[in-house]
């Protein structure tokens, strides 16, 4: 079990939002962890250190050397992972599904029609990587999600708006965007600028960047920065995307989202 800790430094916006999120969060099928604000500091002094204290340009480059140390999966190794990193608390033979907050069973993972798939939440098209070890295959941005409710998503950018996506749990698409639903808007914001952050165009991969539109097409980019920003503040980490970090770190890739333990870094940086 997490240890989870009151942060010592906790914005008191992000602790002002998550009280009114908690008020007005819709009932999902699923609700694996309430937001908190809490998260786990312990890294500070450790992981973090050659971070804490920057800000802007010298901050993101200190935590691209930080979280580019990593134990890399391969493809096919993503979906045992995927079974520990988002298991719901409420039963071990299910994990939680991202876009739609569904419990449904490991072993149906696969893709025909009611299993779940792996979700790129950097979309794999932008910035061309594919399933290509590295970004292709970096837990931190891939997450369970129904094939179908995947499928709608494809590889469109992030902004608010548009139709509600059957069976999507509150999810909204149109023809270039997609808005996942309130109670994991945060979490797909942190996920986003954890991958602008590690790949900067070493690796043999694009340099990925956050930009202020939509449609991005093919380009290693992804959008909207403004309302990645406004998510990020909106649904700050629970105890659920916390415990995921941790899992990340302590059994896979040996590395952190810096935005999940410091969601304050996203605005000091962009």
């Amino acid at each position: 079990m997490l240890a989870i800790r009151t942060r010592h430094r906790k914005a008191a916006t992000f602790a002002a939002v998550a009280v009114l999120a908690g008020l007005a969060a819709p009932s999902l099928t699923a609700s694996p962890a309430t937001a908190t604000t809490t998260t786990n500091t312990d890294y500070d002094a450790t992981y973090y250190k050659d971070a804490i204290g920057k800000t802007g340009t010298s901050l993101k480059s200190s935590l691209h050397t930080i979280i580019s140390d990593q134990t890399k999966l391969s493809y096919s190794a993503v979906w045992d992972a995927l079974k520990a990193t988002d298991e719901d608390p409420d039963n071990s033979g299910n994990v939680i599904l991202l876009y739609s907050g569904v419990s449904r069973s490991k072993s149906l993972n696969g893709g025909d029609t009611g299993d779940w798939n792996r979700e790129h939440v950097w979309a794999k098209s932008h910035g061309d990587f594919g399933t290509s070890t590295g970004p292709g295959t970096d837990i931190h941005h891939l997450r369970p999600s129904d094939v179908r409710v995947n499928s709608v998503r494809g590889n469109k950018d992030f902004d608010n708006g548009g139709s509600a996506v059957s069976e999507g749990g509150g999810s909204l698409t149109d023809s270039d965007s997609f808005e996942p639903r309130d109670a994991v808007k945060g979490d797909v914001a942190r996920m986003i600028f954890y991958m602008a952050v590690r790949y900067e165009g070493g690796d043999g991969f694009a340099d990925l960047e956050v930009n202020g539109q939509v449609d991005n097409g093919s380009n290693p980019y992804i959008g909207k920065l403004s309302v990645l920003k406004a998510w990020n503040e909106q649904d700050p980490p629970d105890a659920f995307e916390e415990h995921r970090n941790q899992v990340v770190y302590d059994d896979y890739q040996h590395n952190r989202n810096p935005f999940v333990d410091h969601p304050e870094w996203v605005e000091s940086i962009w």
